[in-house]
């Protein structure tokens, strides 16, 4: 889940974290649920979860892709370029009391590491690539999913979010890549350690091609972390990387939208993002 380092957000203004608890961290666990996974002393919020001792717990935000998740990363095997934050049952269970937890794993976040980033999650999709494709997708209904269905022309666009979005609906154009589960939200859930593979942490699902992860990455760390374009570049190897480019700020665009409002697009939000959509639509032009 994460490590004794606040995951919850970026610094600046930042995507909308998916399945964030609040700012609060609202109640923490009780003594009964921390016990019965194994937790020690009084949970301390971390800024995305609570730890208590070897564990990390959080509140469940959509019970079937908890339960799948859980089974999944308790079952991967061990990779020398990658480690994971192992879920913990409690009495041969993954929830109690709207509550999971996972082994704390040693790291923190480093965003100028992102190729890091992108490397780590390249391997995991590796290792995952021969899963199904779970069911509870499409039942699972909150920004982020609303977001993702619109940037693959699964749910129509409702709102000019700031003006940002015509461009980029412009600029898509149908893609060819086969889908498998990804994780839809690296920057910030990488962690590093000295002497240790990255740790993979927090990990929202999503039914997309592989690269479409590495494009949504890319996209964040260029409006909220400092990256430069040559980033974008060095990725562009990947196939059809302009059109993935595309429907990663589609995305993240529509669920900013969906979770902040009309509102929450600041001049800063939006100045952030208008580089990155004209570098997104160069390169889609490209291809």
């Amino acid at each position: 889940m994460t490590s004794d380092h606040d995951t919850s957000a970026p610094t600046g203004p930042g995507p909308s974290p998916q399945g964030a608890a609040s700012p609060e961290g609202g109640e923490a666990p009780c003594g009964e649920v921390v016990a019965a996974f194994g937790g020690v002393g009084k949970p301390v919020w971390l800024g995305g979860a609570w730890r208590a001792g070897p564990v990390v717990l959080k509140r469940v935000a959509f019970l079937p892709e908890t339960l799948w998740r859980a089974e999944v990363l308790a079952s991967l095997p061990e990779s020398p370029e990658f480690r994971l934050a192992r879920p913990v049952r409690a009495g041969g269970v993954w929830v109690v009391d709207g509550w999971e937890a996972a082994r704390l794993v040693a790291g923190e976040p480093d965003m100028r590491r992102q190729d890091d980033v992108l490397r780590a999650g390249a391997a995991f999709h590796a290792a995952i690539a021969h899963l199904p494709r779970p069911g509870f997708l499409d039942a699972r209904d909150d920004p982020w999913a609303s977001g993702d269905r619109v940037a693959w022309e699964e749910r129509p666009v409702t709102s000019d979010a700031a003006g940002l979005l015509a461009p980029l609906v412009r600029a898509r154009r149908p893609v060819g890549l086969p889908s498998q589960v990804v994780h839809g939200d690296l920057p910030g859930n990488v962690l590093f350690a000295p002497g240790l593979p990255p740790a993979i942490i927090d990990w929202p699902v999503y039914w997309r091609p592989a690269p479409w992860a590495s494009a949504v990455a890319v996209a964040d760390a260029l409006c909220w972390y400092g990256a430069t374009p040559g980033l974008a570049a060095r990725w562009a190897h990947l196939p059809q990387w302009g059109q993935l480019l595309v429907r990663a700020l589609i995305y993240r665009i529509v669920t900013d939208d969906l979770t902040l409002g009309e509102d929450g697009w600041t001049q800063d939000r939006v100045a952030a993002y208008h580089p990155v959509l004209d570098l997104a639509v160069t390169y889609a032009r490209r291809s």
